[in-house]
């Protein structure tokens, strides 16, 4: 009956919802920028009767909303997220994140005064650059949350179980010396040949670490002119991989890549480990199949990962280490398309776009159903959440 309620509910405000999505997507902010979106978020949520706390964790775009009705029982975590990528602006998709983690929080508005626990609404900033959700766990906003759930659009799979990589961003700076690069190269130190020489090592590296671990950089800064020897130079780099441990160990491998192009050319090296890191994503299965089944139930069928496919890094990864966590994607395109490029942000306002996000609303909505009515379930989501390995 519920679950019938809350996607009738969806389909009656569906308009409401892509006029969100697509406003966002219209608009696209970058990390901590994110205030035309936020506040449409708000404004809705406040709409709706939720009590709502704008500008927490010390981030001015990030939401804490919390539904009137309260009583004994669960308290479940919806979370949005609603920052873009630069220049290529929501080429992951999160307007049609930030729209269903709405649609579900009103739909379950709708009837949770029938509902037992309680009900908040998290909107989280700057995924795609420092992480949002790592500050708002550091000031315990998840601390006495019992399960938190997201969705995310995908290129051409509908799946639940998919790994998060840990991720540790890392900043090299090189100091040489300038000289006259033709009439006198020998009086100079050339701090951008150090920071290719460290991208040479890396490469070197790369057959002896694991093929799901990732080293990837870029040089933010070579030198001013090709008659100067370059006095300074510096790159930055995200290296991941499926286990934290073995990420912190490929850290220690990059900085010795770092040092030894130093060694040999004399440069002085500044290595910097950027904090905070992503951390890995630990799926609660219990949580997830009962996703899986109210997808089912909706007609969204479940389409894996084509063969050799990588994987990403995210915030919920933090998140995931402090509280029981799902994190599924639904597709909103072909899988020809790449994450991260002008064609998913072009379906990310799309038709197929616009559905699948009106597809996780209710999903999302109904698993939270599931989580507030069945004890034995909740229990279970629990129980694998505290035996997981960390």
């Amino acid at each position: 009956m519920w679950k019938d309620k809350i996607s009738a509910f969806v389909d009656d405000i569906q308009n409401q919802l892509i006029n969100i999505s697509d406003e966002i997507h219209a608009n696209p902010e970058l990390a901590f920028k994110e205030v035309r979106a936020a506040q449409l978020l708000v404004d809705e949520l406040r709409k709706a009767g939720f009590e709502v706390e704008h500008g927490v964790a010390g981030m001015e775009t990030a939401i804490v909303a919390v539904h009137p009705e309260r009583s004994k029982g669960p308290i479940i975590a919806i979370l949005g997220e609603y920052d873009a990528l630069p220049e290529i602006g929501h080429a992951c998709g999160h307007n049609l994140i930030a729209a269903a983690a709405l649609g579900a929080c009103l739909a379950l508005s709708s009837i949770k005064k029938d509902l037992p626990g309680t009900l908040v609404f998290m909107g989280t900033p700057a995924e795609e650059n420092i992480g949002g959700k790592i500050a708002m766990v550091e000031a315990g906003l998840f601390k006495d949350i019992d399960a938190a759930m997201m969705f995310h659009p995908a290129p051409g799979y509908t799946i639940v179980g998919r790994k998060g990589l840990a991720l540790t961003e890392v900043k090299i700076e090189f100091h040489g010396k300038p000289a006259h690069a033709a009439a006198s190269p020998e009086k100079g130190i050339n701090a951008l040949d150090a920071v290719i020489q460290t991208f040479n090592g890396i490469n070197a590296l790369r057959q002896h670490i694991k093929s799901t671990a990732r080293i990837h950089g870029i040089i933010t800064h070579g030198g001013v002119k090709p008659n100067i020897v370059p006095e300074f130079a510096a790159a930055e780099f995200y290296v991941r991989a499926v286990e934290d441990d073995y990420c912190a160990e490929l850290v220690k491998k990059l900085e010795n890549c770092a040092q030894g192009a130093a060694s040999a050319t004399g440069a002085n090296l500044k290595y910097e480990v950027v904090k905070p890191s992503y951390q890995s994503r630990i799926m609660n299965n219990a949580m997830g199949e009962a996703f899986v089944k109210n997808l089912e139930a909706l007609g969204e069928p479940i389409i894996p990962l084509p063969n050799g496919s990588g994987a990403g890094s995210s915030d919920i990864g933090n998140v995931s280490h402090v509280v029981p966590a799902i994190h599924p994607y639904i597709t909103i395109c072909d899988n020809s398309v790449a994450g991260h490029s002008q064609e998913f942000a072009v379906a990310a306002a799309s038709k197929k776009g616009h559905a699948a996000m009106l597809t996780a609303a209710k999903a999302l909505a109904m698993t939270a159903i599931d989580l507030y009515l069945d004890s034995e379930l909740m229990e279970r989501v629990t129980k694998e959440f505290r035996n997981h390995p960390i």
